[in-house]
């Protein structure tokens, strides 16, 4: 798995906390070419599935930087011919001839940020496009992608749930084959932060909140969209490799300002800091996973996926029976609804999958 991060927006958005900025031409090329250097510095042939491309918006970056990029890693790793090879966009960043170049580069997965299809919550939030914008985007895409994925938010100021309900309506025509759905997070350095500490945001309650979540994730499977991640919906066969990847432990590198790489026992990340990382000042934190923070992130990630875990897999990666090292945890989550064990599989209930935060606090040693 590979993980390659573009930092660079055309505008931040009021919510973003991601690592992001705006960036000039003249940052772009140097940002590339130290990523290619960092690809050149650290490939070692290993055999990779995935890879994606996100950010910031990796589609501000011109096709021809794009296919540099692509270029290191095919020349440094052994990409198999089968990847997933996904590429976040913005509506309003690609047009019908970038679409096009995107397919013609090997990208097969193209991840669109909708947020919403409404107007006036598109300019709360500070995107920069539109409905129709985003409608058409969608559109073109399905003219070169087999696989689309639109992301969805809710609990944003000023929204209704008959927001939701149209977003969800405007989702079943176009026909995607996946969608994820983020709950708005308000975060420290962000302009909803400021606004809300002010007083000048407009949230919908905790009960408007709930009604919300309700509602999409019980209406998208009834679309043919099945849940097999917390936030993750997708059509039969067009679930997300590389995401299933992270929470099924696997490998992965990490490229870029602030991406963080795992070799299953040595954990890095890069400086955040983009003039930083143009200098090539790439890796600067290591961590090394024990055997303990091993096995409660098998459990809280694996636990993400509708699947949940297995016991058996637990007892052979790490010696131990699951029961023993998390029985309080299981039990309890048991005894409030949020966790069943069924033979050797242990996974959240619905009700599990609204609290999934305080499941995953409990395993947690």
């Amino acid at each position: 798995m590979i993980y390659i991060h573009i930092p660079f927006c055309e505008r931040k958005c009021n919510y973003c906390a991601f690592n992001s900025k705006i960036g000039g031409t003249a940052e772009k090329i140097s940002y590339v070419e130290a990523l290619i250097a960092e690809i050149n510095l650290r490939g070692d042939n290993s055999a990779i599935e995935t890879i994606y491309f996100g950010g910031g918006t990796p589609t501000t970056l011109t096709l021809s930087q794009l296919e540099k990029i692509i270029c290191a890693v095919e020349k440094n790793f052994n990409v198999n011919t089968c990847a997933e090879i996904t590429i976040e966009a913005n509506p309003g960043t690609v047009d019908e001839n970038f679409l096009r170049g995107l397919k013609t580069l090997g990208f097969n997965r193209l991840s669109l940020g909708v947020q919403s299809f409404d107007d006036a919550l598109l300019k709360i939030l500070g995107r920069i496009h539109t409905s129709r914008a985003a409608i058409e985007t969608v559109e073109l895409a399905k003219n070169f992608f087999a696989n689309v994925s639109v992301d969805l938010m809710y609990g944003l100021p000023n929204q209704t749930l008959q927001n939701l309900r149209h977003d969800v309506e405007i989702i079943k025509k176009l026909d995607v084959e996946h969608v994820s759905i983020y709950g708005l997070e308000i975060e420290d350095g962000t302009k909803f932060f400021e606004l809300a500490r002010a007083g000048n945001l407009n949230l919908p309650d905790e009960n408007l909140c709930a009604d919300m979540y309700d509602f999409i994730t019980q209406t998208l499977p009834a679309l043919g969209y099945r849940r097999y991640e917390i936030s993750n919906f997708a059509k039969k066969n067009f679930e997300s490799r590389h995401n299933r990847g992270y929470w099924t432990g696997k490998k992965y590198f990490g490229f870029g300002a602030g991406a963080h790489s795992f070799d299953g026992k040595l954990r890095t990340s890069n400086v955040r800091n983009v003039k930083a990382y143009i200098e090539k000042n790439f890796s600067v934190v290591e961590e090394v996973v024990t055997r303990q923070a091993a096995m409660e992130e098998f459990c809280f990630l694996g636990l993400r996926m509708t699947a949940g875990i297995s016991a058996k897999t637990f007892e052979d990666k790490f010696g131990a029976n699951i029961f023993d090292v998390f029985g309080d945890a299981i039990k309890k989550n048991r005894r409030h609804g949020l966790l069943e064990v069924d033979g050797d599989k242990i996974f959240l209930t619905a009700r599990g999958m609204a609290l999934g935060n305080e499941v995953f606090a409990d395993f947690l040693l």
